[in-house]
């Protein structure tokens, strides 16, 4: 690790920014050296909000429709080999009473720009929810909207909104979307969705065909302006039906040293370990944990669609579907020194390290898993 990186990295941890061209530079200078003091602080960071919490979000992938035609997915409109599906209401209310019986207080209705979950279905579908599980938090990633449907959707007692920003830099949006789609409109729709009310995540795909170091600065930059509540870091795998089928695959190495980075930026953020993560590599998830995230999201789809929502190759279709799936899971977190919690995960208010360094006490949410 040379002197720069070491005093940037020493920057980034004591004023949460960096500017664009230092980002830049961090991101460029990749080394084993420079991930492991990255995760050193990180993980103070977070303990110091979290403690060793991991907060776990019951995921229902709720149709693999979509109108879209992104270049890299595999749900993309134009993909004909795709089998499509769509959930039931009821089928939907199902999976969300089986991940709360086994202690889930977090569900996340994921789908394609489906138009049959209109205004008014997803409307009811959440109302619903939140009427049968009044302790429970809702969170949608069902893509780009207008305001009038995210603020519906906010009155109807969801919590939160997930949709990845993508690429700040938007003549890179423009490289992995067709033309009808663009860059201001994402950003504009989650400036909606924070003007509306929800907890808000943004995100990106790491090692995405034709991303640079400058572009990567870039999406760091417009975290640390945003300021998200959530962020979803994923490396980019590809699809076989897309035109990105022969590209390499982003690294857990890469986006674990970016799950760091993110965390020195926003020590309160709630950051996954995701599934594409625990998809190229067994050990995955607890890598990303060490780097910093504290949520997992396993899959509580039906277990016949989930190979269905193929976003990309070779994805990882283990669920938690009973308490000793969920033991198992607290097993593995156990195993490098963390807990599952049975919790809302709301996202914390306040970093409890102050300027100078001092810890004030952590902040520890929730009853182990154990308890279920």
């Amino acid at each position: 690790m040379d002197q720069t990186t070491r005093q940037l990295i020493d920057r980034l941890d004591a004023d949460r920014s960096l500017p664009l061209e230092g980002y830049e530079y961090l991101v460029s200078h990749y080394s084993p050296m420079a991930a492991k003091r990255l995760e050193q602080l990180a993980v103070v960071r977070r303990k110091a909000v979290y403690g060793n919490s991991v907060f776990i979000r019951g995921l229902i992938e709720v149709s693999s429709f979509c109108r879209n035609d992104c270049y890299y997915c595999g749900l993309r409109r134009s993909n004909e080999a795709c089998e499509r599906y769509r959930l039931s209401d009821d089928e939907i209310f199902d999976r969300v009473g089986a991940g709360y019986a086994i202690g889930f207080r977090t569900f996340v209705l994921q789908g394609g720009e489906d138009m049959r979950f209109s205004r008014d279905r997803v409307a009811s579908i959440v109302s619903s929810i939140k009427e049968r599980h009044p302790d429970c938090a809702v969170t949608l990633s069902l893509g780009e909207r207008d305001r009038d449907t995210y603020a519906a959707w906010r009155d109807a007692g969801a919590d939160r909104y997930l949709l990845r920003h993508e690429a700040a830099d938007l003549a890179y949006y423009e490289t992995l979307h067709p033309s009808n789609m663009s860059g201001e409109t994402r950003l504009a729709c989650l400036q909606d969705l924070r003007d509306v009310g929800y907890a808000t995540g943004a995100g990106f795909m790491v090692g995405a065909p034709g991303q640079t170091s400058a572009h990567v600065a870039a999406d760091l930059k417009f975290i640390e302006e945003f300021k998200p509540e959530m962020c979803g870091l994923g490396p980019f795998i590809p699809h076989h039906s897309t035109r990105y089928a022969h590209d390499a695959a982003g690294t857990v190495e890469q986006t674990c040293f970016l799950l760091s980075i993110v965390r020195l930026i926003l020590p309160t953020v709630l950051l996954p370990a995701t599934t594409a993560l625990g998809s190229i590599d067994p050990r995955g998830r607890e890598r990303g944990i060490l780097a910093g995230a504290n949520v997992v999201m396993p899959n509580l789809s039906p277990s016949d669609v989930r190979e269905k929502y193929a976003i990309y190759d070779n994805k990882a279709h283990t669920g938690v579907e009973s308490a000793e799936g969920l033991e198992d899971l607290n097993s593995r977190m156990g195993e490098i020194g963390y807990r599952i919690v049975v919790d809302r995960g709301d996202p914390a208010t306040e970093d409890p390290i102050n300027d100078a360094g001092e810890t004030k006490g952590a902040i520890v949410a929730g009853d182990p898993v154990a308890a279920v």
